[in-house]
């Protein structure tokens, strides 16, 4: 239960007002932790390393529906109180005290405000707040160094294990503290050598028989001796030793002592107090690629995965209670954005798991910061995707057990039926009805967003480019894994039969491939044709008018696409079929309604059929040639197995 206070009394709840408070218990003093992370570079690191990976997670909220549902919850009063536990404080430096005051003293603490009607939460270093009375199982109630008094609901008490009670937990630091020691004096020794002059770590041995020295040579050479050790021999100048002198080195010179390797032990032992692996924190002795990469997916699984369950179990136990609806709601960290890995391994885990494209296209826009569009919420499902057909929308694989000639024939007859009950004329009526229905509807809703000038055709344009070429190539390629099917059934059932050595799934990807290159091109014709038509428009033209025959043409344009289209994958299917069918020679036949002079005078001419023919395209419709020899080309192929 949170006690009210108003945002002017928010620095009277009696936290902090004494710096030097200490617990009046017997347990060890919470300061000596506080020194401790302040001059240990190996604790702070470690420390520091867990609460920033964790506190960067980020916690959301959900409400379980059922087992296999849930809601995300954003503006439920727990979101609120994770996202703002106090005016101007980020849910990263809630999260990262709570995980550092965890982890260095084995106790957070945390005050309930009712705050201006909202629950809020004021985090307590562990030295200015303490459990009072009570017994070994709950305190009576909790004191703070100003000596205010909140009871045990009014708390946020997070702590870890303790053999002697359950009311606080005992810190990793006494575990390690003679380690910590022991680092600390090396430390110091070190200094202390630096300080001194490694130099002069020593004494100097001078000869039995060496001369008797008075007074006055013994003030001389101790002088001497004086100002070249001050400063490490750096003011003094060379000394010069008498009488065969020698200098005796005493001590651990800092290779001996191996201060490198005890600070190498002294973090890898406070890194396995808190179960890190060593090359995440900088020790990279024995790292490799693969092993810190595996190391790094073990991070959010064993060595932070306690520390989320932990947290999301707490604030379920300890500040859900006191918010209103409350029933099945509960918090996660998000730890899965860590353990994605690429959007490539995710999108392709994702397909393969749901048999079928699962993202929308508003859905792509929303990652990528960009606004809704109208028909975005529809999932596209590609032609070659369906129910009960392929595994995948990336595995095409036949079952196991299941002979690949069997799979490739069920393909084929799949085409093979569409062609008996469709001419290549019916096909090609409606591959080019189907683009120019889609173009009209493009164009349709252009006119409809009233641009001004050309500029405000060209941003309408560009606004939801992906878009509209993803609906272009839904129909394009639809139709082009038809004809190239159908393509490769005619010289199949000529030369071989069995199929033997063809797949479609060699055949189809080319052809989607393809399919994206004609819908980027139909695309780019549509935009040039309205940018010429508004900028020849002059100013107090008609706009709307100009557009019109802008469609008329795009709409031409779609009847030239559809019909290169469809040679080029008819054409591919055959000699993918002849290829796989070990044919040697292929027969350009030009038809009688191509008027083109350069098809007319390859009429007939036989190649081998790696070859390229004269016009220099490898069958009708080649991608690769230019437009003026693939357009509304509707020449055909004829194989052979020899000459």
């Amino acid at each position: 239960m949170a006690f009210i206070v108003s945002s002017g009394e928010l620095a009277t709840t009696g936290a902090g007002v004494l710096p030097a408070y200490a617990p009046m218990t017997l347990r060890a003093a919470p300061w000596e932790y506080e020194m401790i992370w302040r001059t240990q570079p190996q604790v702070r690191t470690v420390i520091g390393f867990i609460a920033r990976n964790i506190a960067q997670l980020g916690v959301h909220v959900f409400r379980r529906i059922s087992d296999t549902d849930r809601e995300r919850l954003t503006d439920h009063p727990l979101a609120q109180v994770l996202a703002e536990p106090l005016p101007r404080m980020t849910q990263y430096r809630f999260i990262e005290r709570i995980v550092s005051d965890r982890a260095l003293y084995d106790n957070y603490y945390g005050i309930k405000l009712k705050l201006n009607g909202r629950l809020r939460i004021l985090s307590v270093p562990p030295t200015l707040i303490r459990p009072y009375g009570g017994n070994w199982i709950a305190p009576e109630y909790f004191e703070t160094a100003g000596g205010r008094q909140f009871g045990v609901d009014e708390v946020v008490h997070i702590h870890g294990y303790s053999p002697n009670d359950l009311t606080y937990g005992e810190s990793p630091i006494e575990a390690i503290r003679d380690l910590i020691l022991e680092s600390s004096e090396a430390s110091k020794a070190r200094a202390q050598m630096w300080k001194g002059g490694s130099r002069i770590t020593g004494v100097l041995v001078r000869p039995p028989d060496a001369p008797e020295w008075g007074p006055e040579e013994k003030a001389r050479f101790r002088e001497m001796w004086r100002s070249f050790s001050q400063g490490g021999g750096a003011e003094g100048g060379t000394p010069l030793l008498e009488d065969g002198m020698d200098y005796k080195a005493v001590g651990f010179n800092p290779e001996q002592a191996q201060y490198i390797e005890a600070r190498k032990l002294t973090r890898e032992e406070v890194a396995a107090m808190w179960y890190i692996p060593p090359p995440l924190i900088g020790i990279l002795d024995h790292a490799t690629y693969s092993n810190i990469k595996e190391q790094h997916a073990h991070l959010y699984q064993d060595t932070l995965g306690p520390w989320t369950v932990e947290l999301q179990q707490e604030f379920g136990a300890q500040v859900l209670p006191d918010l209103p609806d409350n029933e099945n709601v509960y918090c996660e960290f998000n730890v899965e954005s860590k353990m994605r890995g690429d959007f490539e391994s995710q999108a392709a885990a994702a397909s393969t798991a749901t048999g079928g494209p699962w993202m929308t296209r508003n859905e792509i826009r929303a990652r990528n910061n960009l606004p809704r569009v109208e028909g975005g919420d529809e999932l596209i499902v590609p032609m070659n995707v369906t129910e009960g057909g392929l595994a995948s929308p990336r595995d095409t694989a036949p079952d196991a057990g299941t002979p690949p000639k069997a799979q490739a024939r069920q393909v084929s007859a799949k085409a093979g039926q569409s062609s008996q009950t469709a001419s290549d004329d019916e096909l090609r009526e409606e591959f080019v009805t189907a683009l120019k229905v889609l173009t009209a509807d493009e164009f349709a809703r252009l006119t409809k967003s009233e641009p001004d000038d050309a500029e405000a055709v060209r941003a309408w344009w560009a606004s939801d480019r992906g878009v509209r070429q993803a609906r272009f190539l839904k129909v394009i390629s639809d139709y082009m894994v038809r004809f190239g099917l159908a393509g490769a059934r005619r010289v199949l059932e000529e030369f071989n039969p069995d199929e033997d050595g063809w797949s479609a799934d060699v055949l189809e990807p080319w052809l989607l491939v393809a399919a994206m290159h004609h819908a980027e091109l139909h695309d780019a014709a549509g935009e040039a044709a309205a940018v010429a038509a508004a900028q020849d428009v002059p100013e107090d033209g008609d706009l709307a008018a100009a557009l019109l025959v802008a469609g008329g043409v795009w709409a031409a344009a779609a009847l030239t696409r559809s019909q290169t289209a469809a040679t080029e994958a008819l054409s591919f299917g055959g000699h993918d079929a002849a290829e796989a069918s070990g044919l040697g020679f292929k027969t350009w036949h030009t038809t009688s309604t191509d008027p083109r002079s350069q098809h007319l005078a390859i009429n007939g001419a036989k190649v081998s059929l790696d070859a390229a023919f004269a016009n220099g395209l490898r069958w009708p419709g080649d991608s690769t040639g230019d437009a003026d020899e693939t357009a509304n080309c509707r020449c055909t192929l004829d194989y052979a197995k020899e000459d």
